[in-house]
């Protein structure tokens, strides 16, 4: 979606650099697809929209999120909003009526009402304090059930963090990677989303978390011989058997997941 944040009046926030690659969300949107809490929000809408937030200076993420989508709601409708006027122009050639279309907005949704928002590395430029506003402002105006899935990756997508929304706030917290691509989990603390990348010190959640989950790492280096992602799904059932709530299971695990309740990182005070 520079310039100062703005959250009152007009199209909500401050533009983005608009990085994008395609494959790039790969990973939330394949957690997307796969989640249970998401399918049963999109089967059940009146109206299955969902807005992919900040989409950059290419549709290419929005395009294949209404491509992936409709595997869960054949009908679902993809709307893309941008901040900068310019890139809703560019990207109107690849609208698909009525599967796809791009539109100028910010937090404010366009004066839609989803039922799933996409915000990816849309919150990194703002300060931490200015990540509530952001949050309630879409939370307020998602249909009913709605959900928002507000997160940061790479420019490649091989690491991602993000935390998942319904209108009474915070549900879940996933991390997603590859995990050859790691030396140890902590690796992805540096893709944390901004209401959790400065906590990653002593004393709060998140970063017991990377703590704790390094040596479930450690521990599980003997699964290495079977590959890196035999030794990521020994790692989460161990912080699962130490715990933590972790979610889902050996399959998902597999992919390079790991969701948790947002209670495990809950930032301090």
């Amino acid at each position: 979606m520079a310039g100062r944040a703005r959250l009152t009046g007009g199209p909500l926030g401050s533009p983005t650099r608009g990085t994008t690659n395609p494959n790039r969300l790969r990973r939330v949107d394949r957690w997307t697809v796969g989640s249970r809490l998401v399918r049963t929000a999109l089967r059940d809408a009146t109206d299955p929209l969902v807005a992919d937030l900040g989409y950059g200076a290419s549709p290419v993420t929005a395009v294949e999120l209404a491509s992936r989508l409709a595997s869960v709601r054949p009908d679902v409708r993809v709307l893309g909003l941008e901040l900068d006027p310019e890139r809703v122009s560019a990207a109107s050639p690849a609208a698909d009526p009525p599967r796809l279309d791009f539109r100028r907005g910010g937090f404010e949704l366009a004066g839609t009402r989803p039922v799933l928002v996409r915000a990816f590395n849309v919150l990194r430029q703002y300060t931490e304090a200015e990540v509530a506003a952001a949050w309630r402002t879409m939370l307020d105006r998602l249909a009913p059930r709605g959900l928002l899935v507000e997160g940061t990756c790479d420019e490649l997508g091989r690491r991602c963090c993000w935390v998942t929304l319904s209108a009474t706030g915070p549900l879940l917290f996933t991390l997603a990677c590859r995990p050859a691509d790691l030396d140890r989990p902590s690796d992805l603390a540096e893709r944390l989303p901004k209401s959790l990348i400065h906590r990653n010190v002593p004393g709060e959640p998140v970063h017991a978390l990377f703590e704790a989950l390094d040596r479930c790492w450690a521990t599980a280096a003997p699964f290495t011989t079977f590959g890196p992602r035999a030794r990521w799904v020994e790692a989460a059932r161990l912080l699962a058997a130490d715990g933590w709530p972790v979610r889902d299971d050996r399959k998902r695990w597999r992919l390079g997941e790991l969701t948790m309740d947002w209670t495990a990182v809950t930032p301090a005070g």
